[in-house]
């Protein structure tokens, strides 16, 4: 159908979220694993590890809205979107294998070096796909509810892709045999995984009834300055960062917690993940149906406060009560759907909004932002966790050896699963009350704002 039906062809919405499962390995198992790579196989502290994962997130700062902005001005017989999500296919699972194939060099200061340039080119890579990607269902559809539906399936696949990574990698590590081999394994297996999906959506959009606006004479500051002028965005934004903070946290702790709290290996890190990302695949198209008669702020508002109830509960999880911490992981799974759902949800409801004002189709400049600070959060996140094992005297070590990670360590991994999640989730409440682009007003705003008013007026 066209951009301005109310509902896509199944088939096309399955192939756009297709290419969230080659993205959501690259996002999770650098969040997950890389972090714990470099402190328990490479013996790199904890400390500098937390650099090498931080930095290059950080880079998407400057690099996402840029190529935001490049897609926005593309002209080609594939569209503005598809000629970078072609290149992203290519180049990420490539820069993804590399990243875990680590050569031995001669100090920790030079693998250092090696992981953080090649971490960088993989963020670049990945934004390279990711922005353009992401910007494409406010052009696919205007309407309101087929655009969360078409983000369902992504989301799905998101979750697929998780659970893949999160379930898959450290069980192909184990059957590698730990240790170098089995991370290099487990990284070559899974980039063409990538690849593929990723080039399924490439070929797949090819009939997308894309809407292209007129080329922009605007430079990429001034686009950020009017992206900085809608309120709504502005707000979704900031709230959605506290939460990535909290999630990113928990993944980069999650590895430490099942090694040398619950003291357990690679296949209890595996069960964890399939009970928390299987009911996050069930209750996606729950989530939708309470949108629909909630509304999609109150929804998110109601998940957010949950996922904070039940992280502040995990500081209780222990070895001794396994059941328990396998249903609080499964409940969270369940609201973790909503927390990946709606933000992206109600993104190209403030692309909409600032396309009625201004009269152009910026959506690459606002994905672009709202994907450096996805990225942006999950960085900090790891960052906090690595910080929190320096400063609790965590021990380093190569693949194979056996070492006794002081009290101080412990408690800090504790904390990240659980109380520093708990309270950035909670943090992010007030913000989220103050979001009020819901249908009607959207609508409303839309049909009473004359077409052409200057850009950067805010909601």
């Amino acid at each position: 159908m066209s951009a301005t039906g109310t509902k896509l062809p199944t088939s096309l919405a399955l192939a756009y979220g297709a290419g969230s499962l080659g993205t959501a390995l690259f996002s999770v198992l650098p969040g997950l694993l890389l972090l714990y790579f470099l402190t328990d196989t490479l013996a790199i502290s904890a400390g500098l590890a937390a650099w090498a994962v931080f930095v290059p997130k950080a880079w998407d700062i400057l690099a996402d809205p840029v190529i935001g902005h490049l897609s926005d001005s593309t002209r080609s017989p594939w569209g503005r979107r598809r000629p970078f999500l072609l290149a992203g296919a290519l180049a990420l699972p490539i820069a993804f294998y590399l990243l875990f194939a680590v050569p031995h060099f001669a100090t920790p200061a030079a693998t250092f070096a090696y992981v953080l340039a090649l971490f960088m080119l993989a963020a670049t890579a990945y934004a390279t796909f990711q922005i353009p990607y992401v910007a494409m269902p406010g052009e696919m559809t205007q309407d309101y509810h087929a655009r969360t539906s078409l983000i369902s399936y992504r989301i799905a696949f998101v979750a697929a892709g998780t659970l893949l990574g999160g379930a898959a990698a450290p069980a192909l590590v184990e059957l590698g045999g730990g240790g170098r081999f089995g991370y290099r394994l487990m990284a070559a297996v899974l980039a063409l995984v990538c690849m593929g999906a990723m080039l399924v959506t490439f070929y797949g959009t090819r009939r997308a009834a894309l809407r292209d606006g007129p080329p922009l004479a605007l430079g990429w500051r001034e686009r950020l300055r009017i992206a900085s002028g809608n309120r709504p965005f502005l707000i979704l934004a900031a709230s959605y960062l506290l939460q990535l903070i909290g999630l990113g946290g928990v993944l980069a702790a999650l590895p430490y917690f099942v090694a040398h709290h619950l003291g357990a290996g690679n296949l209890t890190l595996t069960l964890l993940f399939v009970l928390l990302i299987l009911p996050t695949v069930v209750a996606m198209p729950l989530w939708v149906l309470v949108s629909r008669r909630i509304g999609k702020q109150r929804a998110y508002r109601i998940a957010t406060l949950g996922a904070a109830l039940i992280c502040a509960s995990l500081a209780f999880a222990d070895a001794t009560r396994l059941p328990l911490l396998y249903g609080q992981v499964a409940l969270f799974g369940l609201l973790y759907g909503a927390l990946q759902l709606f933000p992206f949800a109600m993104l190209p409801d403030t692309i909409e909004l600032d396309h009625a004002r201004s009269g152009l189709r910026r959506d690459g400049v606002f994905t672009g932002a709202f994907i450096a600070v996805e990225k942006i959060g999950f960085a900090v996140g790891a960052l906090w966790v690595g910080v929190a094992l320096e400063l609790g005297g965590f021990v380093e070590r190569h693949a194979g050896e056996q070492v006794h990670q002081p009290a101080g360590a412990v408690w800090a991994i504790r904390l990240m699963l659980s109380l520093s999640p708990a309270l950035l989730f909670a943090a992010s409440l007030p913000l989220l009350a103050r979001y009020d682009v819901s249908e009607a007003r959207l609508a409303a705003l839309v049909s009473a704002t004359p077409r052409g008013r200057p850009p950067g007026v805010r909601a």
